[in-house]
């Protein structure tokens, strides 16, 4: 398929099959930003026994271990964000694959501590340029009237990417299952503790180097190829047209959105599920199993996002999940305070999880995605995708002293108040894009439809 082809591609007939076969592609960087995600969860009580990170004085080193992919997405959505509007949103995918196959095979070889925090740091590379270019990419190649959908696509295969981990995770324990008794020492010698952790980072491998295979046969971006026409790209950023007032809005507003979607607090959900369900009464093999399932309702609740955002529109679902998931957290909070726990606090927790899944985990990525103008696109993404990351660092670096200042009820009723705050922010702020082209929404041009 050449470049010029994704001009044309439609939604009907032999254009609409091609056209979604590239954004599945595409894609695969959400699946793996998933994978690589959520894989540390179910590996993190054997990867912490293994080195040592176990007891009140490692709190901090365990938790920078967790954060460490974190300080990497942030280094390759902000120092790695010009490569998409410099050199084309293709040669970063297929950039960002190799990022991903090189961390999983580094981190399941790590011998050391600070073997292990490099490797997920370069792992956390790929995610932050991943998650930068992939939404980008499908935008620009989609029309108006299914980009909503098209763009969720990205979401759906993150999710996908999660719920794949949880299960490799769950099947990679269950060939050596660890009573629920064991100590860190018993841990730490076990067969998980010193084998099946790395091979829960290294199963990401796989899908990883069929990532890198496929993006080298993707088109360039119509819009990309048309914005080195009209711009400078050609030598870096066009700071002219990125200080326009419309752009700089536009910015503060994509950096809102993505910060909000961090510090809404459900990542901690995924990063910390074994401490969660440990707290409401669930052995180790309680809590994988309890992980696969709300890796399952995360899936099903993305579909149900990806039929309603092109019909229900973008603000009605963002509005629904901060005003939900601030309902949620506070009855959360109520179980912990009042002693219920077991299946209380899961069918809660998979509720937050369906409301956040079908609201704003797609629906963010969507208006990111399409409030931007061409010639800028994949530099604004850069900001407001870096500002993610950095929320989402000081999310995971600060959930354990939180949760250990304020008991388990304080933690989620502060990420209520956090979300009731982001409600009023999103209600006076945000407008509709459902149905309008991209050039319509950044002020390129007037026209309302495609």
């Amino acid at each position: 398929m050449r470049a010029h082809e994704t001009e044309n591609l439609s939604e009907d007939g032999k254009g609409w099959g091609r056209l979604l076969l590239v954004c599945l592609t595409a894609a695969m960087g959400g699946l793996l930003f998933g994978y690589d995600w959520v894989v540390i969860g179910g590996a993190k009580p054997f990867y912490e026994a293994h080195f040592g990170l176990v007891g009140a004085e490692q709190a901090w080193r365990a938790g920078f271990a967790m954060a460490s992919a974190v300080l990497g997405c942030i280094v390759g959505a902000l120092g790695l964000g010009w490569i998409p509007d410099r050199y084309g949103r293709r040669p970063a995918l297929i950039f960002a694959a190799a990022l991903f196959t090189l961390s999983a095979l580094w981190t399941g070889a790590a011998v050391g501590y600070w073997d292990f925090v490099a490797a997920r740091v370069l792992g956390g590379f790929g995610i932050g340029l991943a998650s930068n270019v992939s939404p980008v990419y499908i935008a620009e190649v989609s029309p108006a009237r299914l980009r909503g959908r098209l763009v969720s696509v990205n979401q759906l295969t993150i999710v996908v990417g999660i719920l794949l981990a949880q299960v490799v995770n769950l099947l990679i324990y269950r060939i050596a299952p660890v009573a629920p008794e064991a100590s860190a020492e018993l841990l730490a010698t076990s067969w998980n503790g010193v084998w099946g952790w790395r091979w829960m980072f290294a199963a990401e491998a796989v899908p990883a180097g069929a990532f890198w295979v496929l993006a080298w046969f993707l088109p360039e971006s119509p819009r990309w190829l048309a914005s080195r026409g009209v711009s400078r790209m050609g030598k870096g950023i066009d700071w002219e047209a990125f200080r326009q007032p419309g752009t700089l809005k536009a910015v503060a507003l994509g950096v809102f959105l993505a910060a909000f979607q961090q510090w809404c607090g459900l990542n901690v959900v995924f990063n910390y599920a074994e401490e969660i369900f440990r707290a409401a009464g669930y052995d180790v093999g309680g809590m994988m199993l309890n992980v696969v399932i709300t890796g399952v309702v995360n899936l099903v609740f993305t579909l149900a996002a990806m039929a309603l955002v092109d019909g229900v529109g973008r603000r009605p679902l963002m509005l629904l999940g901060a005003g939900g998931m601030a309902v949620l957290y506070g009855l959360l909070g109520g179980c912990y305070r009042f002693g219920l726990t077991g299946l209380w606090v899961l069918l809660l927790v998979l509720a937050a999880i369906a409301c956040y899944a079908m609201t704003l985990a797609p629906v963010t990525w969507v208006v990111l995605s399409e409030i931007f103008p061409n010639r800028v696109r994949g530099t604004a993404m850069s900001a407001a995708v870096g500002a993610l990351w950095i929320s989402c660092y000081g999310l995971t670096l600060t959930f354990k002293p939180i949760n250990a200042a304020l008991g388990a009820a304080g933690t989620f009723w502060f990420y209520g108040a956090v979300c009731l705050a982001g409600f009023v922010v999103l209600a006076l702020t945000l407008r509709e894009t459902r149905g309008r082209t991209l050039e319509a929404i950044s002020g390129d041009q007037p026209v309302s439809d495609e």
